[in-house]
């Protein structure tokens, strides 16, 4: 394939500026339901921290936008925690049982989060039945272990699968191969840590039916190597190197629509659950008309695990 590649150099260099970022601060955090693996449906509370930039400049991310450009201060993690935790609604984040620490990157990376401060995340988040964080596979090793002990709780980690179509992914910048990510996944399988993966709808270089089809594969290809769960994430432009590829003719986002037949397609293997992910949802729908009934539609498969009756519309999703 003739299909271009962007290093580290060239993505930064597309770049725009960066949000200003407190380090002491979370970016955002809010609570919302989400179906669990024995069917319940439960409140789950989501931190997004503002630590050190990722190490890996994948082309398609922007959660680059609201990170530091130096190493994380020791104990600003725990204090954007507690910030988190004091303007959640107290009602709701006492019903709580599911904590995210998503933070733009990795995990255990120390550059992000201090192993110095685990002790203090720890004992803030004990409490929760479930802790999820998110890594790149790259970085799966010990250290997701030594954190699980430290908190004595279950440990979750998502990890970005994005395609399972070789010629695209080498091309990603994301510095991993098929086998990294299944060799993480079996080492998380043997440590009894769950794992959910995102996967890219419609990456560069695809048409919108390959989209479709590669989306698929991929979802398969996570629950052969262990993955739990797979959300299913419409490719933006918007980061800088996208919009530049989108230019040249490399990148179309996808339609509302076929997030939904992936979904859908998907839902029916019945082997873990399937999420779509619905922010701003309204960009991937050409049709005024039928936009806020798809997303709902979308909301209720996350929700459910089941497929409602179609929406029906004469455009094209």
């Amino acid at each position: 394939m003739n299909w271009p590649s962007l290093t580290d150099h060239e993505v930064l260099a597309a770049r725009g500026p960066k949000a200003a970022t407190d380090p002491w601060k979370p970016v955002t955090s809010f609570i919302e339901p989400e179906r669990q693996a024995d069917g319940r449906v439960l409140d789950v509370v989501t931190l997004f921290l503002a630590n050190r930039e990722c190490l890996f400049r994948c082309v398609y991310c922007d959660l680059w936008k609201h990170t530091l450009d130096e190493p994380t201060p020791r104990k600003a993690v725990p204090a954007q925690i507690d910030a988190a935790f004091d303007q959640l609604p107290k009602d709701q984040l006492a019903a709580a049982s599911v904590i995210k620490l998503y933070n733009s990157g990795n995990f255990f990376d120390a550059s992000a989060i201090p192993p110095s401060d685990w002790p203090a995340i720890a004992d803030r988040v004990r409490r929760f039945d479930r802790i999820i964080v998110e890594n790149h596979p790259l970085l799966i090793d010990d250290r997701a272990v030594r954190f699980r002990d430290l908190v004595g709780k279950p440990l979750e980690i998502a990890m970005g699968l994005e395609t399972v179509y070789p010629d695209v992914l080498s091309r990603l910048n994301k510095r991993m191969t098929l086998d990294d990510f299944a060799k993480a996944a079996s080492f998380l399988t043997w440590q009894d840590i769950a794992l959910r993966a995102f996967v890219l709808l419609r990456p560069p270089f695809l048409t919108e039916q390959e989209g479709i089809e590669w989306a698929i594969k991929s979802v398969e290809f996570a629950f052969d190597v262990g993955v739990n769960c797979c959300s299913i994430i419409p490719t933006r432009s918007g980061n800088g190197a996208m919009d530049q590829w989108q230019a040249d003719g490399w990148f179309h986002e996808p339609r509302l629509r076929s997030l939904e037949e992936v979904t859908e397609k998907c839902l029916a293997f019945r082997r873990g659950r399937v999420f779509a992910d619905v922010w701003d949802a309204d960009r991937f729908s050409q049709c005024q008309i039928c936009t806020a009934a798809r997303t709902e539609r979308l909301r209720a498969m996350n929700l459910t695990q089941t497929v409602p009756q179609s929406v029906v519309c004469s455009c094209v999703g």
